[in-house]
């Protein structure tokens, strides 16, 4: 299993980019294959003939679990992390991915923005997301309780969506 993460934090290396990769370890059981850390494409998400943009998007969508995670801003994801998911074809761009959205905010305001607001454009582009989103406080990060329950909880379901989503691209390949 292929798994990675995508954060789109304007910091590079941030808490957000920490909780993302934990809970690729937790899920997975070892360290993501690929991590993604949007704002470390600089200006190249701005030009749609960019090279490593574009590699990101093809390593990105070959994955077989994927944790999309942002922080709150303005009760959404960043313009960043947009940036970077409208590089995906529609409907096609994350087909036969398991993605789960993952979200850190200040407080329980925005508890459900990881599925009332990322999810639906993870779907778009195709995605799996056989478990519901998980949002973190920020304060707690990669170190927050919710993380392990999540794993515990949806970790087996996410596994096998993966499993299900590597075998259909195989099956699709060898054609």
């Amino acid at each position: 299993m292929r798994t990675g993460v995508v954060v789109g934090n304007p910091k590079p290396a941030s808490r957000t980019l920490a909780a993302a990769v934990r809970a690729v370890e937790l899920l997975s059981g070892r360290a993501p294959d690929l991590v993604v850390d949007v704002t470390t494409l600089g200006p190249g998400l701005l030009s749609w003939g960019d090279e490593a943009v574009g590699r990101a998007v093809e390593q990105v969508g070959a994955l077989d679990l994927l944790v999309v995670a942002s922080p709150t801003y303005k009760a959404t994801y960043t313009g960043l992390l947009k940036l970077f998911l409208d590089r995906f074809a529609g409907g096609e761009g994350l087909r036969d991915v398991t993605a789960v959205p993952l979200m850190l905010g200040a407080g329980p305001a925005h508890a459900l923005a990881a599925d009332l607001l990322l999810k639906p454009v993870l779907a778009e582009l195709g995605a799996a997301l056989p478990a519901p989103g998980l949002y973190l406080l920020d304060t707690e990060g990669a170190g927050s309780p919710a993380l392990e329950a999540y794993a515990e909880r949806w970790g087996p379901v996410l596994r096998a969506a993966a499993a299900h989503g590597a075998a259909a691209r195989g099956s699709r390949s060898a054609v």
